[in-house]
């Protein structure tokens, strides 16, 4: 098949690498490169610079509601235009142009978590699985009937970045499935209800800072839904900022106040006191510092059992 694909960050690249080796992906659409690190340089998006190593053609127009852009994207005679994680809007005259449409890789089982965050809000949620689907796309918020999709369970171990990698090779699969299934005649859609659906929003930065006051299963969904990125944070009594990676329920009791340190626990971590039961962080990163063990952190702090180092909000 004649593919055009469009896709930005590192979730989309293994869906652009698989396809391109089962089909002729005849361009690659992306969002514009962006200043990054210390010196600010202009950085192409991660599926820019794959294409960019396939020499595949890659454009990254600011808006594709343009006439110029949309008579370009007409001119590649698509088969399909393959959409992963693009991030800008595609006008009904887009969605026209190929020949079987415009097909999405959406990491959730559509209609749960439509939107932005399906990956985080899935674990934040306790959901016990999750997937990816392949859907014909129309111009609703990723109500498009559901071309083909596959499940994968969320473990307590998962964080949003483990379960991101899993689902970004799944959306490859699919993709190129879906593609055989078109290209043979044999692909059916399934119109999604509306029964089951929720949307993943955006996940804001006050939703960040986490109160030890809460639950600890409640923390330790929020704490793995937002590792590494955005991230889940402590504000400690100092005033300093605790980035919190992974962290366990403890089986252990105890009466002391939220926010209250309880040494170190079975697996070596922080053992933090919460509104309801006790939450072991195992992994952790201080503010302008990478990623470390508890053990590491805690040296040079005295800090006594029992003492409140988080702040209840």
């Amino acid at each position: 098949m004649r593919l055009v694909f469009m896709g930005s960050p590192d979730f989309a690249v293994p869906s652009l690498n698989a396809l391109a080796d089962a089909h002729d992906i005849i361009a690659v659409y992306s969002q514009p490169p962006r200043a990054a690190g210390r010196g600010m340089t202009q950085k192409p998006t991660a599926v820019a610079t794959a294409a960019m190593d396939r020499d595949i053609a890659c454009h990254w127009p600011l808006s594709l509601k343009e006439p110029e852009i949309q008579a370009q994207l007409a001119s590649h005679q698509a088969d399909a235009f393959i959409v992963v994680a693009y991030g800008l809007l595609l006008p009904q005259a887009v969605l026209d142009i190929p020949r079987f449409g415009c097909i999405n890789g959406h990491a959730s089982l559509l209609p749960r978590w439509r939107g932005a965050a399906p990956i985080q809000r899935a674990i934040e949620a306790g959901d016990s699985q999750t997937g990816v689907c392949a859907m014909q796309m129309e111009m609703g918020l990723d109500t498009g009937p559901v071309l083909h999709q596959r499940t994968t369970p969320i473990t307590l171990e998962d964080t949003a970045k483990s379960l991101h990698d899993r689902l970004a090779d799944l959306t490859a699969e699919i993709l190129v499935e879906t593609c055989e299934k078109i290209e043979a005649g044999i692909a059916e859609a399934r119109p999604q209800t509306e029964a089951g659906t929720i949307y993943a929003a955006k996940i804001r930065k006050e939703e960040m800072i986490l109160s030890p006051a809460e639950e600890a299963a409640i923390l330790r969904r929020k704490i793995h839904a937002f590792s590494p990125f955005p991230g889940a944070v402590f504000m400690l009594a100092d005033g300093s900022r605790l980035k919190l990676l992974t962290a366990r329920l403890s089986e252990q009791n105890s009466k002391s106040p939220a926010g209250s340190f309880l040494g170190l626990g079975p697996s070596d971590g922080l053992m933090i006191a919460t509104g309801n039961g006790l939450l072991e962080i195992t992994q952790l990163q201080p503010a302008g510092k990478k990623p470390m063990q508890p053990k590491e952190f805690l040296n040079g702090r005295n800090w006594q059992i029992g003492q409140i180092i988080g702040e209840e909000l």
